[in-house]
């Protein structure tokens, strides 16, 4: 059952995150950014089957490359999404044509890992995938908060930090 709920949480992060993705998103002064993040890890850390116990050096190696995949993704999908401040001087940020190249790199790269993982035998669970993901989001929304604080800055007060929301509308 661990298995299903693992699958299920994945899918429903990355269904929400593509949704969002594709539509302008309201960034806030909330300072929560990383709880999704958070939580994925949490999931990740707690089940058993994050590395490979027959195979615990090639797994630990797929790990880490399935990290910095999920780093340079999510560093890759913030630094091509568009950020602005609105007429009323909200920030706004939406992803453009180059953040679903990354997107689809990322994807590519993580297959062809799931690939290297096979062909070594090593079992590559849900855990694994949860990890990367949070990986992703976190440095996402961090970056994110990082572009949305020197857009304040120069315009307005400071953003401590930069939760994206979806408001009614697109605004473009």
């Amino acid at each position: 059952m661990p298995g299903l709920v693992n699958a299920l949480v994945i899918i429903a992060v990355i269904v929400l995150v593509v949704v969002r993705q594709c539509s302008a998103q309201r960034i806030s002064g909330d300072r929560r950014w990383w709880l999704l993040p958070g939580v994925l890890l949490f999931m990740a850390l707690r089940e058993p089957g994050l590395v490979d116990p027959h195979h615990r050096i090639a797994s630990a190696i797929v790990l880490g490359a399935e990290l910095v995949v999920g780093l340079l993704t999510g560093a890759g999908w913030a630094w091509t999404s568009r950020v602005w401040r609105a007429e009323d001087g909200s920030l706004w940020s939406r992803g453009t044509r180059a953040t679903a190249l990354v997107w689809v790199g990322g994807l590519g790269l993580r297959v062809a890992l799931y690939g290297v993982a096979v062909v070594l035998g090593v079992h590559q669970g849900g855990p694994a995938l949860m990890a990367a993901l949070a990986a992703t989001l976190l440095i996402r929304e961090g970056l994110l908060a990082l572009r949305a604080a020197a857009i304040s800055g120069s315009l307005g007060g400071p953003v401590v930090g930069a939760a994206v929301r979806q408001e009614g509308k697109d605004r473009v």
